[in-house]
């Protein structure tokens, strides 16, 4: 039996799974990425950055050659590719194994679909780190870390999940309400994806006065939607939920400044999804991320035309139909964007 699988070794799996295998729990790391499997096995994963630099051997496989079964399994992969890894899991899932969705997003009812609900644990990770080149991942700046049942029970799972992930980081903590960090990263995250329409950085775009009112728009919209299906969104590292639900325009300003300010001291300068497109050239999780989002909002009957008008940019950007430019915030703020 594996006792603990990590399956996604990029960013936020790499990072998390360096630091488990060097404290010693021996994490099984998967990647689709045959090349990223073929460095871990050969010289070990490499973390770089301002918190720490080391390499670590780690033990890793492709998906298909994993056996089961498997006890734990932290999911850190892309939004995107979660019904397909969750179904590849499923096969080899012990009876009484678990899912931990290390991801971005709401992606624990298609986790669900696959494992059973009974086997997922949802968790907010919100920490800064980029996949550099195969086997390295530079872990530019700590954040928030929860981990939590999504009816917010506190079961023994939970705990050990918490105290494993506390050999990377202490400050990781159990939650009773992982679905409103969720919403409230999600909120946060619609913020991040808007500067990446710019090859401005994150702390930039975000402390520009220009910019704080469509950013405001985004992050209500979303805000909004998770209040109407029933979830009150938690801020996390300077996003205030409370003030973008209000309207409040001055506590906004004062929100988008905190999280400009958490930027201006981090390594990690532009977001996951500019870096999918500027650097990684490949598609984003934003459609993942997003539509689940805009789905609530129509079912519930909230206008989301911001949050639509900024998914569609993102897909235009990734399919080559647009470039990174200021001019894309001035026309996501207009009624054109053409």
């Amino acid at each position: 039996m594996e006792d603990l699988v990590i399956w996604g070794a990029g960013a936020i799996g790499g990072t998390i799974g360096a630091a488990l295998a060097r404290a010693g729990a021996n994490p099984l790391l998967v990647d689709a990425d045959a090349g990223h499997v073929a460095a871990l096995q050969a010289t070990g994963l490499t973390i770089t950055g301002p918190i720490e630099d080391y390499a670590t051997p780690v033990r890793a496989s492709p998906p298909d050659r994993v056996r089961g079964p498997l006890k734990r399994v932290m999911l850190a992969v892309k939004g995107q590719h979660t019904s397909a890894a969750a179904r590849m899991i499923a096969r080899v899932l012990a009876e009484d194994g678990s899912v931990l969705s290390l991801q971005n997003g709401l992606n624990g009812d298609a986790i669900a679909q696959a494992v059973g609900p009974e086997r997922v644990v949802l968790a907010l990770v919100d920490f800064a780190s980029d996949y550099i080149e195969p086997g390295v991942i530079h872990y530019g700046g700590r954040g928030s870390v929860y981990v939590g049942e999504p009816d917010g029970r506190a079961t023994p799972r939970v705990h050990d999940y918490v105290a494993l992930l506390k050999q990377f980081d202490p400050a990781i903590e159990a939650t009773d309400n992982v679905l409103g960090l969720l919403w409230g990263k999600i909120a946060y995250g619609g913020l991040l994806t808007a500067t990446a329409l710019t090859n401005d950085t994150m702390a930039d775009v975000l402390g520009d006065p220009r910019w704080q009112d469509v950013l405001s728009r985004i992050g209500r919209e979303i805000v909004l939607a998770a209040n109407a299906a029933g979830v009150a969104p938690v801020g996390v590292d300077g996003f205030g939920a409370a003030a973008f639900a209000a309207g409040d325009a001055a506590k906004i300003r004062t929100s988008c400044d905190a999280m400009a300010e958490h930027y201006r001291h981090s390594a990690k300068t532009r977001s996951g999804i500019w870096r999918d497109l500027a650097v990684r050239k490949r598609k984003t999780e934003v459609e993942a991320l997003l539509a689940p989002v805009i789905a609530a909002g129509q079912e519930h009957g909230i206008a989301m035309p911001t949050v639509e008008r900024l998914a569609a940019m993102i897909a235009e950007m990734e399919g080559g139909k647009r470039d990174f430019s200021t001019e894309n915030l001035a026309k996501l703020a207009g009624n054109s964007w053409s």
